[in-house]
């Protein structure tokens, strides 16, 4: 059987599979291109090689399948170093694991008018579609040709408790005159979402049956009745979109709210942020968790380090997640106002800030961390606020933050200026400047191993051009720079921590939180105090 027809029946059978294809081999490699699928329970059709590092994606493909996310995975393939697969080839292989996903199940129990309008509605959405029904007549394939599963029995509890469900199925009841019953069973499955049609007087006497028929309370948390959102659906199809939004509401997260009334809510709230790095993120991503929405602006190809945690990373990857909030790259204005209203944070290329006249944001917060003023004013919007040494408030902006790290740390300044550079990175792990590693030569800079790897004193990090920059010591790699982007001699490349496999390098750091909180009071002061003077 081939990759391509193992592939083509799991999808039939709608279970879960990943794709691994050899992306770049370098050097001695086993094969130079090939695919391999890797079933949910670990096993494979097809191959890209064998050995160690055919074991390795395994392992990898059955890691995302279980995240349910794709992934792309490098090792060198020898037997010692951080990057090594325990092969003696000699080469390196790069492989892209595609995981393609079960489609969300929806059991449909009964096959009258608005079953028949939500299946084809659902077919539609790709969701898996099944049927249980009392009636013959009202369930065969002719009738639910889109319909994976048709399940009949002239007890409707029986056919419910037949059919294939499970967490991330979506219960529908629609009976002809069995729905308490029918939902009692759904109830007792471990569907994730149980909805029954019927008016608020039918509802409130399904839940008090319910109850009586012994349903926990935290399961009828799990049941919505009636069922739907309230779009004043009258006719079968429009009583589908009704059911089907909310379905996707609560699979999502969202809210179900316009879009446009959800920009228009708070239209003077915009908040820019200049930058997108570690620091910009952390203030970003408490503004955004505080209500405000935020966008953020940085260079077309990022120099940031602490990747895994700062939004920059969107512009690389199309979209980073850090603590729950989501950025997306953002090509156009327009997009950014389409990003918000999904409730993420945009992140635009626009180091000189062109789109400013047009974002017209409330407030402006110059999270660069130059150490100097590369063009924010206080006229760039109500309330503009910088981060750290090389600005003055009130003449430059209206509030500089402390980010010198102190008792001072985060402290909102009104009247003056931050602390100048110490030119010391903050001590980490009993290490400060020796943790910061910088570029011994210009070049292109390239990475050899990855964030979060555990590294030994000497270990190759990283290669500028083809000079090997070593690690200073030993500890966890807490940042590093993106590949392909060029360097000056002395340009921070990495940063390893001494404190080693206890550090949470997908966490947004202390210090960020501590300035973020001092920008999200400046705000706030600002709002109610504006332009006047002082340290609060």
């Amino acid at each position: 059987m081939s990759v391509f027809d193992e592939a083509a029946r799991l999808e039939g059978e709608n279970r879960p599979f990943a794709l691994a294809t050899i992306v770049e081999a370098r050097g001695s490699t086993p094969r130079s291109e090939g695919r391999m699928l890797v079933r949910a329970d670990g096993g494979t059709v097809g191959t890209i090689g064998g050995g160690a590092m055919e074991r390795y994606v395994v392992e990898q493909a059955l890691e995302a399948l279980s995240e349910g996310a794709s992934r792309t995975v490098s090792r060198d393939l020898v037997q010692s170093g951080k990057r090594a697969a325990g092969m003696e080839c000699g080469g390196s292989m790069e492989v892209h694991i595609h995981v393609v996903r079960a489609k969300a199940k929806m059991l449909l129990v009964g096959g009258g008018h608005v079953s028949l309008a939500i299946g084809e509605m659902a077919a539609l959405l790709e969701f898996d579609i099944l049927v249980a029904e009392d009636r013959p007549e009202f369930v065969t394939a002719e009738r639910f040709p889109w319909a994976r599963r048709l399940y009949c029995n002239e007890d409707i509890r029986a056919a419910v408790r037949e059919a294939d469900v499970d967490a991330d199925t979506s219960i529908i009841v629609a009976t002809r005159d069995e729905d308490i019953v029918a939902a009692e069973e759904a109830l007792k499955t471990p569907a994730g979402y149980v909805g029954m049609l019927g008016s608020k007087r039918k509802a409130a006497l399904a839940v008090q049956r319910l109850r009586e028929a012994g349903i926990s309370e935290s399961r009828l948390e799990s049941f919505h009745t009636p069922v739907g959102l309230d779009i004043g659906a009258q006719t079968p199809a429009e009583i589908a979109m009704s059911i089907l939004s909310e379905v996707l509401t609560l699979r999502t997260g969202r809210s179900g709210a316009s879009l446009q009334r959800k920009l228009q809510r708070k239209p003077r709230e915009l908040v820019v942020v200049r930058g997108a790095g570690d620091m910009a993120t952390g203030t970003a991503w408490r503004l955004r968790r505080s209500g405000f929405p935020v966008v953020c602006l940085e260079t077309p190809r990022p120099s940031v380090i602490r990747r895994t945690v700062s939004f920059a990373s969107a512009l690389f990857d199309g979209e980073i997640v850090v603590e729950g909030v989501r950025a997306e790259r953002a090509e156009s204005v327009d997009e950014v106002y389409a990003i918000l209203g999904r409730d993420a944070v945009p992140v635009l290329s626009d180091p000189d800030c062109e789109s400013l006249e047009a974002l017209s944001p409330a407030v402006v917060v110059d999270a660069i961390l130059a150490k100097r003023n590369l063009g924010t004013h206080s006229q760039m919007a109500p309330i503009t606020i910088a981060l750290g040494p090389g600005f003055s408030a009130p003449h430059d902006v209206d509030a500089v933050i402390e980010t010198n790290r102190g008792h001072n740390l985060g402290r909102v300044i009104l009247d003056g200026e931050a602390e100048a550079n110490t030119g010391t990175p903050g001590t980490v792990g009993g290490e400060s400047s020796l943790r910061v590693v910088r570029a011994p030569a210009a070049g292109v800079f390239t990475s050899r191993v990855a964030i979060g790897d555990l590294v030994e004193e000497g270990d190759v990090l990283a290669t500028v051009d083809e000079r090997e920059v070593p690690s200073p010591l030993s500890g966890l790699v807490r940042g590093l720079l993106a590949d392909g982007i060029p360097v000056t001699e002395g340009f921070k490349i990495a940063d390893v921590d001494p404190r080693g496999a206890v550090v949470d390098w997908r966490s947004i750091s202390d210090k960020a939180r501590s300035v973020a909180g001092g920008v999200l009071e400046a705000i706030l002061h600002l709002k109610n105090a504006p332009k006047q003077g002082g340290t609060p």
